[in-house]
């Protein structure tokens, strides 16, 4: 599969450079009237200035060619600091078809320079990186669901190469493993997953599916189990066995119900085990699906009745 999420990235020599007063026209005002130019208008002995500058680079890097950077020594530049009326440093300022369009002056966060990098990006009618990532998220969600689980794999391991710890993309690619019935590589992607998104909602969610795609592998026949549900409804664990079966088999709604109903005949059977599987099932579903609306506010009467 040929995976293109983004433009290739450009050299550092063509995305960043040094001017002068002499090529400053070309450079920026010309060079700005098809990509923004963001202007770094620095001097050596500026201290905020080399903080700010490298958090600039890396920045305009990530944003893969849609704006590009230059950098002036107001030290040797005083004309052109003049005439921007430059009043102290860093000063930075992005220009789009020859005319300023943003910019500020002093240090930032690093939140602060991503957010102003953005901002230029889209003026120039370009996406920032954070938006690419999501587009293409989406784009391996439908192949997921669509039945070319091979290819989300590729996509969602492709975003991850763009950023290790996008939850989205870890837990799509958990996902599209047991789409594959890979469930080993499934569950060592889990338990390798970076600290900061170990907890988020998207790999609970996968861990979920993970959990249920293990037991399908053991489900009992379904007819069989109704059967003997039908003839002894006391059966808790026929019950349990057949709503287990009937998940494994997609019928999602079916298996709650006899949850429900087994938690209602004895929540505590089995250390809670109704209680235990529907959650797995709610976690395992998108939190506005509606079989996990419907069960969780079913379930919460039942406890708290």
């Amino acid at each position: 599969m040929d995976l293109n999420l983004s433009p290739a990235p450009a050299a550092d020599a063509d995305l960043i450079k040094d001017t002068t007063e002499a090529t400053f026209m070309a450079d920026v005002v010309e060079a700005s009237q098809t990509v923004p130019i963001i202007v770094d208008f620095w001097a050596p002995w500026c201290g905020p200035c080399k903080t700010l500058g490298p958090m600039l680079e890396d920045a305009v890097r990530a944003a893969k060619g849609a704006v590009k950077m230059v950098k002036i020594n107001v030290d040797e530049a005083q004309q052109i600091a003049g005439q921007l009326q430059i009043q102290s440093i860093p000063t930075v300022y992005a220009f789009f078809k020859g005319q300023p369009v943003d910019g500020f002056a002093g240090a930032q966060p690093q939140s602060e320079v991503k957010a102003f990098v953005d901002r230029v990006t889209k003026a120039g009618g370009g996406q920032a990186p954070g938006e690419q990532l999501s587009e293409a998220v989406a784009a391996a969600e439908d192949m997921l669901s669509e039945g070319a689980a091979q290819d989300a794999a590729a996509t969602f391991a492709a975003i991850l190469g763009e950023d290790p710890n996008h939850a989205g993309a870890y837990g799509g690619l958990v996902r599209a493993y047991i789409a594959l019935d890979q469930l080993d590589q499934a569950e060592a992607h889990l338990n390798g997953a970076p600290i900061e998104i170990s907890k988020s909602p998207e790999l609970e969610a996968a861990h979920a599916q993970l959990l249920l795609a293990r037991q399908a592998a053991d489900a009992g026949p379904v007819a069989e189990l109704q059967a003997e549900v039908d003839a002894n409804p006391g059966n808790l664990q026929a019950r349990f066995d057949l709503a287990l079966a009937l998940q494994a088999h997609g019928e999602t709604q079916a298996a709650v119900d006899h949850l429900l109903t087994l938690f209602g005949k004895d929540r505590e059977w089995n250390d809670g085990a109704a209680k235990t599987q529907l959650f797995t099932i709610f976690e395992a579903l998108k939190a506005n699906d509606p079989i996990a609306l419907n069960g969780r506010r079913k379930l919460s009467s039942m406890i708290f009745a």
